[in-house]
């Protein structure tokens, strides 16, 4: 039975939109769930948000125009792991020692995530892919604990990190399914940067593992997820599909290369694309597309340096400012997309800023999900966003993040606060000294410079002040 706030939100939906609902929600059912995560794409690989791209995506174009794009969308962090926990827990990664994640579980026994939220609301939750948030390792001949069927999941198969971070082997439960008993020497690509190309570290692999073969095996796992969920099936689906790609090494299959005008980068972007397409094309055939809220977006940015935009004439960021790990936008702001038919217009865009912590409390509002109290999660609901992306609504407060280097940074409203020069990331200079009289940091009117060429910290002084003591309060906070 949906909670009466639950049915008051569905109510809202129906008049906002002045249309029917699909049956499956006007029969008080909640809709499957799959999000879609790939690692390290940028802003600007899309068509659906760079016209310019040189990479062809069309299925995630498709995507786009069936349902809406956020244009201000992003990741609580701009590396895989930190950006992984704080979409699974609705906490920014900061708060948390995920940098423990070879030998230890970032995520605490018992505490929330999205996956145990729509577990215990009758959620069928399943997770294929690229994991990266630890577990507690004491050899690979025994179970793997503190991960995803830890937390929440009924089942999983996938990867403990990368595919360029050894050791390299399938997990399926807690349980590897061969032990990385071989070895693979270390591999580099000829005219890339070291961590561009067809990249991987020296260590264990499992005799079973191919790397490139992972990405289309978890599109076979997540397919087989699908297929096994029956429509008549009164519990609903929840898939988190975390591609390992396109992270390095960068692999496309035969039938993509030389199809774009990106190099191997974009070939395996296209790959990408495609494996997404035919997940996608599975919820259709499995009768659940239309009764599905389908999430994409990417964990962080892309490894794309200013050469390779001059090399190829792509930009990966689309415009936006620096790279992966960077405090600057292309670091963590997101291409983000959710088709849901009949609940979001399709062909409709939203600028309200969100952050991938806000998936929580959107999905506790869907479900009428009471959460815990104030200062426990750094999580805000969307909605109703996606569904009417006119209608005026309570803007978000303050983002706050680490970057790769220790950078922090605060966004509200249209205001970026960072808290050093530099990019705090992968991009030079990571960091500059302050020069006798000159800022201190950096600061950016993001509705008139979302590129980030004028610093303005030496021109607004109260606002900078008022901004660093909003920062160091909410970083300081411990939910």
């Amino acid at each position: 039975m949906i909670a009466a706030f639950a049915m008051r939100y569905l109510l809202t939906i129906l008049t906002l939109l002045a249309a029917s609902l699909t049956p499956a929600l006007s029969e008080g059912r909640f809709p499957h769930i799959l999000i879609i995560l790939v690692d390290d794409m940028g802003y600007g690989d899309l068509g659906a948000y760079n016209s310019s791209s040189k990479i062809a995506t069309p299925h995630l174009d498709k995507l786009g125009r069936e349902g809406i794009r956020f244009t201000d969308a992003h990741a609580p962090g701009p590396l895989c792991h930190l950006s992984r926990y704080g979409l699974l827990t609705g906490r920014y990664p900061f708060r948390a020692n995920t940098a423990a994640w070879r030998r230890q579980p970032s995520i605490k026994e018992g505490q929330i995530t999205i996956a145990s939220l729509l577990k215990n609301k009758g959620y069928n939750t399943a997770m294929v892919g690229k994991w990266h948030l630890g577990f507690r390792e004491d050899g690979y001949d025994k179970p793997l604990s503190g991960g995803p069927v830890d937390v929440g999941f009924n089942s999983f198969f996938g990867i403990r990190a990368s595919t360029d971070i050894p050791p390299y082997f399938y997990i399926r439960g807690s349980r590897a399914v061969q032990q990385p008993t071989n070895k693979i020497t270390a591999n580099n690509s000829d005219g890339w940067s070291r961590i561009q190309g067809a990249f991987w570290r020296a260590g264990g692999i499992a005799p079973d593992l191919k790397l490139a073969e992972v990405l289309p095996r978890f599109t076979d796992e997540a397919i087989s997820v699908i297929k096994s969920h029956s429509p008549s099936d009164p519990k609903p689906l929840f898939l988190y599909l975390a591609y390992p790609a396109p992270h390095t090494p960068w692999l496309p299959s035969r039938e993509f290369k030389g199809k774009t005008g990106a190099g191997m980068y974009g070939e395996f972007c296209s790959m990408v694309d495609a494996e997404v397409g035919s997940v996608l094309k599975a919820l259709e055939e499995q009768q659940l597309e239309s009764e599905t809220m389908v999430i994409f977006t990417s964990d962080n940015g892309p490894v794309w340096y200013d050469a390779d935009v001059t090399r190829f004439g792509h930009d990966s960021a689309g415009g936006l400012r620096g790279m992966k790990a960077d405090a600057w936008e292309a670091g963590h702001r997101m291409p983000f997309l959710i088709r849901w038919p009949g609940i979001v217009k399709p062909e409709s865009s939203s600028s309200r800023l969100i952050c991938f912590t806000d998936l929580m409390a959107t999905f506790a509002e869907l479900t009428g999900t009471k959460l815990p109290g104030d200062g426990v999660l750094d999580s805000e609901s969307f909605l109703p966003a996606p569904t009417n992306p006119s209608a005026g609504q309570v803007p978000r407060g303050p983002i706050v993040m680490k970057a790769g280097s220790g950078a922090m940074l605060i966004r509200e409203g249209k205001w970026k606060l960072i808290d050093q020069l530099g990019s705090g990331g992968f991009s030079s200079p990571k960091r500059v000294r302050p020069t006798k009289g000159g800022p201190e940091g950096q600061l950016y009117d993001l509705s008139k410079d979302p590129s980030e060429k004028t610093n303005l910290w030496s021109e607004y002084p109260e606002l900078v002040r008022s901004l660093r003591k909003r920062l160091k309060q909410i970083a300081g906070s411990s939910p």
